[in-house]
């Protein structure tokens, strides 16, 4: 099973972002870049919250439209449903019988029983979804839902291995990494073939997930087969998040794996070159979205990713670095920055009410929502949550509402919704402060502009102190007229003159971790 712990496994060594960015310098053209609202949902806890809410059995086949009306309020732009495909017995049965993820049980879910208990989606006994969620009409109905919202929806594509439950563990077991002799994070198999010894999948910094069956890419007939089931997914979906893409780079799994029998060559090109294009060929639309850690982001980007995990930025603030994130952030190249997915929680990492205090909360809530690229909200966050959840649970602990989260959340995304952020061009802005006490490298400032005369500031004081900067728009006609400005989230109204902006700037003093959204609309002199 994967250990409750599995947060570990991104908590790995942090890539500065501007070495990640020189490597970035040769990603090829792509696709204009959108800037999604990413809303990422437990499929199994949100239907079971919402099947006692409304006091009868929801499936994906009759979500209430209010539900679906309420993210297309706040603005979300994209759902990912994690966690929809069949897990089967076997692998249910080692998070069951497991003492450790017994007591994680124990202290988060008092009274938990079988039921609440599915197993983990992250070991797939089969890509189909389950009769107890809406099997594949209720996912069309659900994705039909959210069309009509102008949403989109992602699934799950879990690459490097499958469940011990998968068909193809006892008919294909050729398709899996084997060795004819004992070797650590193996088991015995009995298939169609006689008993093999197979692999579980892993990650090489990690022990083995004892529920799962690992891939092995070095085969053709696998990489083969794998396209194959993620053209089935491409069918039932806009886009994939896919998990711990980096584990299929041919030089990371040739590693991973070099002490077990090679059944064949590693074909020459990557997995991932190979699996998007055949996807795109009929849908060059389709979404791509890579779980991806150790620097290897811009690896992925150069083999068609979208999207890549950015998490150098929620290192950088849960360890309290604000200067270095100030700089690494002013070093990115924007096209390497639009590409990045930022997050202040997902299922992996601990819930970020838990992490922050109020009023850090909302300083980091406003910069990672205001970053270019994909920004990503896990289901829990919006109410405050503070307990991190196993993907292995099909319940949520009981956990009152944060009041001042919630209204916080609420506040900032209606705020944006109605801005130009995340829908037009953006800049990082230099700041500069007049002494080296005012904190102007805890300042981040982005600019947004999607319409000739008006544009938006993002400004957050990450600090703990109060603190002052200056920066200066980047705006064509900037010093050609007045600017009225107005603050979405505060109560401040302003008036400047276009040839001072161009000038001096504009001078922010923020109290700590203050944040505000400035909209300015220009008046003809």
């Amino acid at each position: 099973m994967r250990d409750p712990r599995t947060a570990q496994r991104a908590v790995l060594t942090c890539f500065c972002l501007h070495g990640v960015v020189e490597s970035a310098k040769f990603l090829p053209a792509t696709r204009r870049m959108i800037h999604p609202l990413l809303y990422e949902i437990n499929t199994r806890c949100w239907l079971r919250r919402l099947s006692d809410e409304q006091g009868r059995a929801v499936t994906l086949a009759d979500v209430p439209e209010e539900e679906i009306g309420r993210w297309q309020n706040l603005g979300f732009t994209h759902v990912w449903a994690m966690g929809v495909w069949t897990t089967g017995p076997r692998a249910r049965a080692q998070a069951l019988e497991n003492p450790a993820f017994q007591k994680h049980l124990a202290e988060i879910l008092p009274g938990w029983t079988k039921r609440d208990v599915p197993g983990s989606p992250y070991a797939i006994g089969a890509y189909e979804i389950p009769a107890l969620l809406g099997g594949s009409e209720g996912l069309k109905i659900f994705r039909r839902q959210l069309h009509a919202r102008g949403m989109k929806l992602l699934l799950d594509f879990v690459p490097n291995h499958l469940g011990l439950d998968h068909p193809w563990v006892s008919e294909k077991p050729e398709r899996f990494v084997q060795s004819d002799r004992e070797l650590p994070g193996t088991f015995l198999q009995q298939t169609r073939e006689g008993v093999r010894r197979l692999a579980h999948g892993r990650d090489p910094n990690f022990a083995p997930w004892s529920d799962t069956v690992q891939l092995d890419y070095r085969r053709t007939e696998t990489r083969a087969a794998m396209i194959e089931v993620l053209q089935s997914v491409a069918a039932q979906s806009d886009g994939v998040q896919c998990d711990m893409a980096m584990l299929l780079l041919n030089d990371i799994f040739r590693n991973t794996w070099a002490h077990f029998p090679e059944p064949e060559p590693m074909p020459a090109q990557e997995f991932w070159k190979d699996a998007i294009g055949v996807v795109r060929k009929s849908r060059p639309d389709f979404i791509f979205l890579a779980e991806v850690y150790w620097g290897l982001e811009a690896r992925l980007q150069e083999l068609g990713f979208d999207y890549t995990y950015g998490k150098t930025v929620y290192d950088r603030l849960v360890d309290r670095h604000y200067a270095a994130l100030h700089a690494e952030l002013l070093a990115a190249r924007p096209d390497w920055l639009s590409r990045c997915v930022h997050f202040l929680e997902n299922h992996d990492e601990r819930r970020a009410a838990s992490v922050f205090s109020p009023e850090e909360h909302r300083a980091a809530a406003l910069l990672m929502l205001g970053l270019p690229g994909a920004r990503m909200i896990y289901e829990g966050q919006l109410r405050g949550a503070k307990i991190r959840t196993s993907v292995h649970l099909s319940r949520w602990p009981n956990e009152p509402v944060d009041a001042q989260i919630s209204a916080m959340y609420k506040q900032m995304l209606l705020a944006l919704k109605g801005s130009a952020v995340g829908h037009g061009d953006f800049r990082l802005l230099a700041t500069e402060s007049s002494s080296e006490n005012l904190g102007a490298e805890n300042f981040v400032v982005v600019q947004w502009q999607n319409a000739p005369d008006e544009f938006e500031l993002v400004v957050v004081n990450l600090c703990e102190r109060v603190g002052e900067c200056r920066a200066r728009p980047v705006i064509k006609g900037l010093g050609l007229g007045n600017w009225q400005m107005r603050d979405l989230l505060g109560s401040e109204i302003g008036h400047h003159h276009g040839g001072d902006l161009e000038g001096q700037g504009i001078q922010f003093a923020l109290p700590a971790h203050g944040g505000q959204l400035l909209h300015f609309v220009k008046s003809v002199r």
